[in-house]
């Protein structure tokens, strides 16, 4: 097709002209194309990976949409194991298998070369959300009002009406919302708006301040601009406290109405006052009108963010308090379901109890409020792993997301539910909004840590998995995939350090195993995995099979896979994209299985 390429074993010699000879066609070509196999794979050491390198550090010092890398495996070579440079994995992968490149290849190099064109399988993936990003559309955190009058009362007052009003805007089309968990992790402390800002990566602050005397009550209400530290609207309310939820919504409608106007431009007149008392109302769907129910349903909220069996446990027993206070509590149903369902899928809970629990939980919640985005969130998480009727889940959280575009939970669910079905691109697309809401939660940046994990974008798993620690170190499972990271990347001997770390007992044995058998470490690496089936067998199938196939154990990951079917383990929701089950995927028993699980 008349394309000049530089490649002709024949002068590959050796010696200082040759290492120049290639580093000045590194330097001068217009596309770098790396050939990557099984033969690559195997070598941990070689010329070739200082050509890579060379080639990679180049294509930093190019715009974002010049083409120049263009992987190509020329086998069976699996993306997420591969042994290359992590910015291989942020491009699309050609496969040219046989000894003649098709057509197609070849006209796609040429239309690269020419500039007419830059197809996505040649362009950087999407680039992650980093503070700073506030500008690409308008962004507002709001931050938890400051109780002046420091009675108890008061302090749930003072929270609601921040909740209430963040709710009410993750509602707003067109504007990005900072999440609760991250807002509220400012709580109490003293911080300069350009540093909450930063951290939360958005472009403005309400913050406000709630003072009781008698039964009145005077609310402060400021949106402050982050990069100038300028008011760009305050205004003060004073009410009669006889109902707090009242009160709470109507200076909600006040502050959406002026929130509209100051960041998206909008006039204010009846029609925006109108519009947000419907926001209002929609925010307070499944609600209780019991600040006590409210408080303990917060409990349990940061209970089920800390995922070890006892804080699970306890997420539980707020929960139920708080519906033994208001059954008809929506939100605390939802809750409840999660926790449940959280339980029944780490083994902490009976497989088919747990779950049924969670169902009905997550009936009563919709029954109660059908229009409650947490409510389908918790559904759609049951008939994903525990029914695995991926129709009905992504139905369940569609319609969630639909609700609540600017919700982080639901974000997470379907970012999740697109990686499980296989669609890579969108699924981490949902994560990473998940994460620019809520950069401060660990399950945010824990859950994008493990898909950027069976995905391969190794750099970008260790970098949420770290933030995931740094928010929680007592996190359970975090120091397990990060663990992940450290095998991937050809550090055995980090990833054993990391793993011992691990929270969950079980899934610190499963790191141990796969770590002592990369090291050549049969015997401690049987020891552990001996540990994993004696301990948690009957609740951790899937991961025994992981283990098995690492190990290069065909016949016992798929033992434990069926094993893994039997006990309904929603661990299985990942078996298609599972970098573990790499060596399987030519073994005649792998297409009928992932048949039965309803991905063919």
């Amino acid at each position: 097709m008349g394309l000049e390429v530089w490649f002709d074993e024949n002068e590959l010699r050796g010696g200082d002209a040759w290492d120049a000879s290639i580093r000045k066609q590194i330097r001068e070509c217009a596309l770098f194309v790396p050939i990557i196999s099984a033969n690559t794979n195997a070598r941990s050491e070689g010329y070739f990976r200082l050509e890579w390198k060379l080639a990679v550090d180049r294509s930093h010092l190019m715009a974002d949409d010049q083409a120049f890398l263009v992987p190509v495996a020329i086998d069976d070579t699996v993306e997420a194991t591969a042994r290359v440079p992590d910015r291989f994995r942020e491009l699309q992968w050609s496969r040219v298998l046989g000894r003649e490149a098709p057509k197609a290849f070849a006209e796609r190099v040429q239309r690269l070369l020419s500039g007419h064109a830059v197809s996505a399988s040649s362009a950087p993936a999407p680039a992650r959300s980093h503070p700073g990003g506030a500008s690409e559309s308008p962004s507002v955190a709001v931050l938890p009002f400051v109780n002046m009058s420091r009675d108890e009362e008061n302090e749930y007052f003072a929270d609601g009406l921040s909740e209430e009003l963040l709710n009410v805007l993750t509602k707003i089309r067109g504007l990005r919302v900072a999440s609760r968990t991250s807002a509220f992790f400012f709580k109490g402390k003293t911080l300069d708006i350009q540093t909450v800002g930063q951290r939360l990566n958005v472009a403005t602050i309400l913050e406000g301040s709630v003072r009781k005397s008698g039964k009145r009550v005077r609310i402060t209400a400021q949106l402050i601009e982050v990069a100038t530290d300028s008011h760009l609207w305050s205004e003060t309310y004073d009410r009669e406290l006889e109902d707090i939820f009242a009160v709470q919504d109507d200076i909600a409608q006040s502050v959406v109405t002026q929130l509209r106007a100051a960041l998206l431009g909008e006039r204010i007149g009846s029609a925006a006052s109108a519009e947000a008392k419907a926001e209002v109302l929609a925010a307070a769907t499944g609600r209780t009108d019991s600040p006590e129910a409210h408080r303990l349903y917060l409990q349990g909220r940061f209970f089920l963010e800390r995922m070890t069996e006892t804080d699970l446990a306890r997420a539980v027993d707020y929960f139920k308090q708080a519906l033994a206070l208001d059954p008809d509590f929506a939100l605390g149903w939802a809750g409840l379901s999660r926790a449940l369902w959280t339980q029944a899928g780490y083994g902490w809970l009976p497989v088919a109890v747990g779950f049924q629990q969670a169902r009905e939980a997550a009936q009563r919640s919709l029954a109660i409020a059908p229009d409650l985005a947490e409510g389908h969130v918790a559904l759609g998480l049951v008939l994903q792993g525990h029914d695995w009727n991926w129709k009905g889940a992504e139905a369940e959280l569609r319609r969630a997301l639909v609700l609540a575009p600017g919700n982080a939970d639901v974000l997470r669910a379907f970012g999740s539910e697109a990686g499980i079905l296989g669609r890579q691109e969108e699924s981490l697309e949902f994560l990473r909004k998940a994460v620019a809401l809520d950069p401060l939660s660990s399950s945010s940046q824990r859950l994008l840590g493990l898909r950027c994990v069976i995905y391969g974008r190794l750099e970008e798993a260790e970098i949420a998995l770290h933030a995931a620690l740094d928010l929680n170190p007592s996190s359970g499972l975090a120091h397990c995939f990060l663990s992940m990271v450290y095998l991937f990347r050809g550090r055995p001997a980090e990833a054993l350090e990391v793993a011992r770390r691990e929270v969950l007992p079980d899934f610190r044995s499963l790191g141990i195993a796969l770590a002592e058998h990369t090291l050549g470490h049969a015997a401690e690496s049987d020891a552990a995995l001996a540990r994993l089936i004696e301990d948690h067998g009957h609740a951790a199938a899937y991961q025994i099979a992981e283990a098995h196939a690492w190990r290069g154990e065909a016949d016992g990951a798929f033992e434990w896979l069926e094993r893994s079917y039997a006990q309904r383990d929603p661990g299985l929701g990942h078996t298609m994209t599972d970098p573990f089950f790499a060596p399987l995927r030519g073994d005649p028993r792998w297409p009928p299985f992932l048949e039965k699980m309803g991905f063919a």
